[in-house]
């Protein structure tokens, strides 16, 4: 298909899309709010009614955007501004999904928010996931978000050019032919959708066939005073909604819990307002029809601006252009009214322009929606006056977009980085692969040769005993041992090129760049001090470069997502570093007594963390902690600390504050240079259709570079609350009997890897090595296998066994077994020879596969009542 066609099909598809998406809101919203004044018509307290309908559905609203999209809260738009200056915001299917149905929960409930920037956010989305699916250029998937927003906007207010212009007024800021074309397209369709399928009965339809406008000279001073007064007001709005914000961010509540609150105090502040402004979706035609009074306007203006502000502030999904047409017709009508005004409808028309001009700082964008939705060209010349005046007034008096410091308060920026060197600001931490594989001084130069054979790298570092870089050996090192007068027997030091170029960790890429190109070299190490932490090859300056083109990557808007309330470190003597995530005090010893072995084993460090949730809406750096939640897990890592010089293993640990437990664990893994991962996994599946092994594993198993390994408990280890040190070791001693499935891949080897560390902690464990295949040769590997089918043949099983043996004073039997359905397989050989451990070896993606087709270590988890080992080694690219 041609890029012009696809172009035109996207952008009609995303319109289609968000203007059904508008009218559904519309729908449900109206329903929902229909059955909110039936209960309290026919409550014998109104009051209580409200407010309880108010508590429950924007409770439930909020756990929504809680559990399943935390970008879904709030107005939208200023997710949609960073998400063009390349924030780390998701737009996607979920996004569209919650904050549709939210939306619809939050102003059916009762809360005085509007509808429109929701459907923004929605359309933005919409736009977004589709960018996604065909593939295009950075800039234009900027383009193709904005183009989605304005399909939004036009979709709520029926108002296309004003969609485009908002697009271009406050999003892109750019007027290009590239903005232009599917930004129009798209708001056309969306309009349309939305007004063949809504119709009439849309709030914002406002029937104007009934209003006589009117404007002469005489009236030009009044619109002044209207324009002055939105403008003085609007700003003070803005102050009003920050201000909002900072008295429920001090509750240090959850957003379900925040809503709530805002949702009962609106439910009893419309109970002692008339019936008739209990349902304030349409309110806005009455004070445009002249329906209400100018006393009741005020009242209607006094009770709006104060609920928005409740509303608004506590985190809800819903908008400000709603309440601020609402707003500005109700000021529009009370100045008409005072004046002795002929038009109090062209007065509250203007209103409308104004005060949303003064909130949204958008003024064209709102000449454009009063126009469309009116129609009438008596309406330009004072809806230019208002508009423009209260906007240079509200500018004055609060300079700046509302937006843009919504995202200032959330450490985010609304502007798209400069077009500078993309690797100027980033260093080789930031990209570099870790851990690294790499050869030791003592080892021989045969053992190099093996190690060459066995993997794909070129060139591997060698380091002494203490991890420090003294050496670069490459495979034409050892092409022809013969001419150099070298023995295979000779140590890799006799061969490698001793002090080579390195980089240290702070160092630029942009610099790094150069030494690759200047030396012709195709790696770098990277040291911390003479340390080596990690290597940075020309594909990663390449594949960074490339993230930063598509807004993956944008160190001006870092995430904090962890902070850390009690930290201690140990002496940096290891060679690598093990991670501990405790989440289970009572489950910590037998981590921790798994990381020892493992660490002295590798001669590595051990890191504990645990992280203490904050919510969602909340900073972890200003939430304050009771020092008595903290003291039990200190007293933890004290004994951590004690078992760690027992076994001379140094010990770091940290308590840390996050909203997300994956993401503070990400953090500590890059920061601190994580090479393998020990966490527990209860084994129970999260929600059907999501991930088997729950949100944060699963977001480990997919992100994190370092080697994992989960542990999943027998049901008679560590079920008391507290555990004491001599019950670790002896639940530890217990297991005896393992069973290890081989299947091939880099992982199961990883997995017999760690087994000799772990066998020892055991009295005399006998290990079984089993292969299983499908009876029917077919093209399809076993759910378990990481490589392509093989042949049907013991190499494998006869390799492990060998390898096992020589590695660990164990007792190995091997075992090849015809079957067709693999984990039933296993799981009846483990009672025949009742197994206590089994150990998994699965890769990143045939765990991802595995959700769909069914999985091996979730369906082997809900069956075996022993402990599972699941291992994933390194990502590829940091092997």
């Amino acid at each position: 298909m041609r890029p012009k066609t696809l172009a035109l099909l996207e952008s009609c598809t995303i319109g289609l899309i968000a203007g059904l998406a508008a009218v559904l809101m519309k729908w449900g919203a109206a329903w929902v709010g229909t059955q909110r004044i039936a209960i309290a018509t026919r409550s014998p307290v109104p009051a209580l009614a409200l407010a309880a309908v108010g508590v429950v559905g924007c409770w439930l609203a909020g756990w929504l955007v809680q559990r399943f999209s935390p970008d879904a809260g709030g107005s939208g738009i200023p997710q949609v501004k960073a998400k063009l200056a390349f924030g780390p915001i998701l737009l996607d299917w979920r996004a569209v999904w919650v904050k549709l149905l939210a939306t619809t929960l939050t102003l059916g409930s009762g809360l005085t928010l509007g509808r429109q920037g929701p459907t923004v956010h929605v359309g933005a989305s919409i736009a977004a996931q589709l960018s996604r699916w065909i593939p295009t250029s950075p800039a234009y998937r900027r383009q193709t978000i904005a183009a989605g927003a304005a399909a939004g906007l036009a979709a709520g207010f029926n108002a296309p050019i004003a969609g485009v212009l908002f697009a271009v007024e406050e999003l892109l800021h750019d007027v290009s032919g590239l903005t232009l074309g599917p930004a129009l397209l798209a708001a056309f369709v969306g309009a349309v959708v939305a007004q063949s399928l809504g119709g009439d009965i849309l709030p914002v339809s406002l029937n104007l066939s009934r209003v006589a406008t009117e404007f002469t000279a005489r009236d030009i001073p009044a619109y002044l005073l209207l324009g002055l007064l939105a403008g003085w007001l609007g700003a003070n709005f803005n102050r009003g909604v920050i201000a909002s914000l900072g008295l429920y961010r001090r509750l240090q509540w959850g957003l379900p819990e925040r809503m709530a609150l805002a949702g009962g105090i609106t439910g009893l502040g419309m109970a002692m307002l008339p019936p008739a402004f209990w349902n304030y979706s349409w309110l806005r035609e009455d004070l445009v029809l002249g329906g209400t009074a100018w006393q009741g306007a005020a009242i209607a203006f006094g009770a709006h601006f104060l609920l928005t502000l409740v509303a608004f502030g506590s985190g809800a999904p819903g908008g400000l252009f709603g309440p601020s047409l609402i707003l500005g017709a109700a000021l529009g009508s009370v100045v008409g009214a005072l004046v002795g005004a002929h038009s109090i409808a062209t007065y509250a028309l203007a209103g409308m322009g104004a005060f949303f001009a003064a909130v949204s700082r958008v003024p064209i964008t709102a000449i454009a929606i009063v126009f469309e939705m009116a129609a009438d060209f008596n309406l330009v010349l004072p809806l230019t006056i208002g508009s423009t005046v209260a906007y240079l007034v509200a500018d004055r008096l609060d300079s700046g977009s509302l937006y843009d410091r919504l995202l200032a308060l959330k450490g985010l920026e609304s502007e798209p980085i400069p077009d500078v060197d993309l690797l100027a600001d980033l260093t080789a931490k930031d990209v570099m692969n870790h851990p690294v594989e790499t050869l030791r001084a003592s080892q021989t130069l045969e053992t190099a040769r093996q190690r060459f054979a066995d993997s794909h790298h070129r060139g591997f570092p060698v380091v002494d005993d203490r991890g420090n870089l003294v050496g670069i050996l490459t495979q034409s090192d050892i092409t022809d041992l013969d001419a150099q007068d070298l023995a295979a027997t000779d140590r890799v030091t006799a061969a490698m090129t001793p002090q080579p170029i390195a980089v240290q960790i702070d160092d630029r890429l942009s610099d790094i760049r150069f030494l690759l190109s200047r030396y012709k070299l195709g790696r770098l190490p990277v040291l911390e001090g003479q340390r080596l932490v990690g290597i940075v090859t020309r594909s990663d300056l390449l594949r960074v470069e490339s993230k930063r083109l598509g807004g993956e990557i944008n160190p001006q808007q870092p995430r904090r997502p962890a902070y850390a309330i009690y930290k201690t470190r140990g002496p940096n003597t290891g060679r690598s570093r093990i991670l501990v995530p405790i989440a289970n005090p009572a489950a910590a010893l037998g981590l921790l007594r798994l990381a020892l072995a493992i660490a002295r084993d590798r001669q590595a460090e051990v890191e504990c963390l645990h992280v203490m949730l904050v919510p969602v809406g909340q900073s972890p750096a200003e939430t304050s902690i009771d020092p008595a939640l903290v003291a039990p897990m200190r007293k933890l890592f004290e004994r951590a600390t004690r078992a760690g010089r027992q076994w001379r293993i140094p010990i770091h640990s940290q308590i840390c504050l996050a909203r997300d437990p994956a993401e503070a664990i990400l953090e500590v893994i890059q920061r601190r240079r994580i090479d393998l991962v020990i966490m527990g996994w209860q084994g129970a599946i999260a929600r059907p259709g999501l991930p088997v092994f729950g949100d944060s594993i699963a977001r480990l198993l997919n992100d994190a570079p370092c080697e994992i390994m989960l542990v999943k408990w027998g049901e008679d280890l560590f079920k008391r609350p507290r555990i004491r040190h001599q019950e670790a070791v002896q639940a530890m001693l217990s297991l005896d009997r393992w069973l290890v499935p081989i299947s091939g891949g880099p992982n199961v080897e990883r997995a017999l890897n760690l087994l000799p560390p772990l066998l020892g902690l055991t009295r005399s464990a006998a290990v079984t090595l089993c292969q299983v295949v499908p009876k029917v040769a077919t093209s399809e590997e076993p759910d378990f296998s990481e490589s392509a089918a093989q042949p049907w043949t013991t190499d494998l099983l006869d390799q492990a066994t060998a390898r096992l043996t020589k590695t660990s004073p164990t007792s190995v039997t091997a075992l090849a077994l015809c079957a067709d359905q693999v984990a039933e397989t296993i799981l009846h050989l483990a009672e025949s020879l009742d197994s206590q451990v089994i150990v998994l070896g699965a890769s990143r993606e045939s765990l991802l596969k595995q959700v769909i087709h069914g999985n091996l270590p979730a369906t082997i988890a809900q069956q075996f009542q022993g402990t599972i080992l699941v291992v994933r080694g390194p990502l590829a690219g940091n092997d």
